[in-house]
């Protein structure tokens, strides 16, 4: 365990945990005088619990953070593709009941959306808003087409080859629309791709053989809670239409995109991203935005009922 502290928050802790035999560390930001529910943060498959990390600032002051490297990734114990979405969903609600945290608002970016959604359809009473980004129900077409070559690139040693496949997979054509800071961010996820370590591929094939065997999504029940989906309006990879159909899924679930961002939204506008979430989770306004465009309710499009904010 390791705890410090910081001018940002009370006090942040590491906890090492295992969930049936596989090791795995969450990090806590403790916040005392909380403004909402502690937050739980589930990244991108590339991401890791220190990935959010810069929006604290804006987060930080308002409740408690949860990040956690889930068995599989970051530096816990490499776990198996036989071990699919709902082994991922239950280790979540397991790092809940280890730290005593009984309710969270939940947000999943990208595979933390897949990993998020499953939990809360298995562990409603755990969830009390939802917060989804680069979001989709599906695994994207161009995503399953890519798994094979980029999987024969890493399993070859050619880094640099799949660097530059995962780039072009994350990120929208320059021509698609102007995205903030596209050309940082493309050089940043290249040298995070091409400074992987050898565990750190080996869990990355086997992240990509789980999502193709398992799918990442089942049509369960979802909590009925506020809940908010969104995406850079130039996302290429689950597109705001993939995004919306997600939403339509939600009960009371609202969707908006984010002007100016791809798939990448929460790194290419940190400060719009997460004042968006800080927003959401402590039920302040969030239509009329000018980071955003129109609000729109995909499900009371189908139901007719009229969602929470």
């Amino acid at each position: 365990m390791r705890t410090a502290v910081t001018a940002a928050q009370d006090s942040v802790e590491e906890r090492r945990l295992a969930f049936q035999g596989f090791s795995y560390t969450c990090r806590i930001v403790h916040q005392s005088a909380p403004r909402t529910a502690p937050l739980l943060l589930l990244g991108g498959s590339s991401q890791d619990r220190y990935s959010w990390q810069s929006h604290e600032k804006w987060l930080a002051p308002l409740c408690t953070l949860i990040t956690v490297d889930l068995p599989g990734y970051g530096t816990s114990d490499f776990l198996p593709a036989r071990y699919g979405i709902d082994f991922l969903g239950d280790a979540v609600q397991h790092t809940l009941a280890e730290i005593g945290v009984p309710e969270v608002n939940l947000f999943g970016g990208c595979f933390g959306e897949v990993v998020g959604l499953r939990f809360a359809q298995r562990h409603p009473e755990s969830v009390r808003r939802i917060v989804f980004a680069g979001a989709a129900n599906r695994l994207p077409g161009i995503y399953t087409e890519a798994v094979p070559r980029l999987s024969q690139a890493l399993g070859r040693g050619d880094i640099e080859g799949a660097a530059e496949g995962l780039v072009r997979l994350f990120m929208s054509n320059p021509e698609a629309g102007r995205v903030r800071r596209h050309a940082a961010v493309a050089r940043l996820l290249q040298r995070q791709f091409m400074n992987q370590t050898p565990e750190e591929v080996r869990k990355a094939l086997e992240h990509n053989t789980r999502l193709v065997t398992h799918g990442c999504y089942e049509p369960l029940p979802v909590p009925e809670v506020p809940t908010l989906v969104f995406t850079g309006e130039h996302d290429t990879l689950c597109t705001p239409e993939m995004g919306r159909e997600l939403a339509a899924t939600m009960p009371g679930a609202w969707f908006t995109t984010v002007r100016e961002a791809d798939h990448l939204v929460t790194v290419e506008r940190r400060e719009e991203s997460a004042d968006l979430i800080a927003r959401f989770c402590t039920d302040r306004p969030v239509d009329g935005l000018p980071y955003c465009s129109a609000l729109e309710s995909p499900a009371a499009e189908l139901t007719g009922a009229t969602p929470a904010r």
